[in-house]
């Protein structure tokens, strides 16, 4: 057994690619639990893998101080903080297995490296201690299969957290960061990472692209894509205090995600469920809101949800019947909360019928 002060449970993509990456950066020795008995066995035998960075940013890194076993045989003794970077459906056998495996006196912090919804509850809830201190981080970095054991990743250079979950614990490597209202941390990834991610995918696909990367590249949707974040970084600096330069370079890393070819996917991945996205408070309808309380230009964002409105897609079951029920007003009312006779509403229905025109 290594002397390890970090588990982490999941040796996924993120995992490894990701978290696996940090720890090994900050020189920490990494031991990870994993349910896959074929994978386990896979990284004993290798003893390392290889990150590679997209786009060739940085020289490939080599992660081979860890060791790895399943839950059988697994050996928390030491360990200070464990990063659960599984999906959100294993998240409950996490914790239960977890329950299992910890004292009730334990300290040990949890972090949920996992962008579900409140997945820290899920894992204290399976655990049945509601007084676990479990926080939850959110994922950036995108993480994609190589050859072999190997990865293929972002570098992006943190993971960060709720300080407020984590009940004054600092975690030893300096890259897993703490974030003091979290909460206004994940508006803000929500109103510039999400949101531009739906004004690709929608205005993409008004445009007829499948390939996600193509419809970002295309000059009239990253025209739009950059006027929208000009005014959102205006807005999210004056409303949360971000400075100017912090919140650019939060866009940027965003913008250059989205923009980056060699990260395969598609439209259709990242258009699924409008329902969801049209949300009153979601990734459309939330900054749209704030960005017109300020008096800002909500142009870009009313034209993709009018985009969301029409998006059509044989395996949105749900969303067809939606739209063959309801009026567009409707949609905006019952799933928006936008009020039919709501300015914001009533430009974004013009803008549906005007885009429904050329369809």
């Amino acid at each position: 057994m290594n002397n390890a002060r970090i588990a982490v449970i999941g040796a996924g993509k993120t995992g490894r690619g990701f978290i696996g990456r940090l720890l090994a950066e900050a020189g920490e020795p990494v031991r990870y639990i994993d349910k896959n008995e074929t994978l386990v066995k896979a990284m004993q035998d290798a003893g390392s893998f290889t990150v590679h960075f997209f786009g060739g940013k940085r020289a490939d890194f080599v992660v081979d101080n860890f060791e790895i076993t399943t839950w059988e045989n697994a050996d928390l003794t030491g360990i200070e903080l464990i990063l659960v970077a599984v999906g959100g459906t294993n998240l409950e056998d996490v914790g239960k297995a977890l329950a299992e495996q910890l004292p009730a006196d334990s300290p040990v912090r949890i972090i949920t490296c996992e962008n579900a919804s409140h997945p820290s509850e899920t894992v204290k809830k399976a655990m049945g201690r509601p007084d676990m201190p479990v926080s939850e981080a959110t994922v950036f970095s995108t993480t994609i299969e190589a050859e072999g054991l190997d990865i293929r990743s972002e570098n992006y250079p943190k993971l960060q957290c709720s300080a407020d979950q984590l009940m004054g614990y600092i975690p030893p490597v300096e890259s897993i960061t703490p974030v003091e209202g979290f909460g206004n941390f994940l508006t803000r990834k929500l109103f510039t990472y999400n949101a531009a991610s739906c004004i690709i995918a929608y205005l993409g696909w008004l445009k007829g692209y499948t390939s996600y990367g193509e419809a970002a590249n295309d000059p009239e949707i990253l025209a739009k894509l950059d006027r929208n974040y000009a005014v959102t970084n205006r807005v999210l600096c004056r409303v949360f205090g971000y400075t100017e330069e912090d919140q650019a370079q939060f866009a940027l890393l965003s913008r250059d995600k989205f923009t980056n070819t060699e990260i395969a996917d598609t439209i259709e991945r990242n258009a699924r469920e409008p329902h969801r996205k049209l949300g009153a408070e979601e990734r459309i309808i939330g900054p749209l809101k704030l960005i017109a309380a300020q008096g800002e230009d909500v142009s870009v964002l009313v034209e993709t949800a009018a985009a969301m409105l029409l998006y059509d897609s044989d395996k949105e079951t749900k969303w067809k019947v939606l739209r063959a029920e309801n009026t567009d007003s409707q949609l905006l009312s019952s799933i928006a909360g936008l009020a039919e006779d709501d300015p914001l509403s009533k430009m974004i229905v013009e803008k549906a019928a005007e885009l429904r025109k050329n369809l």
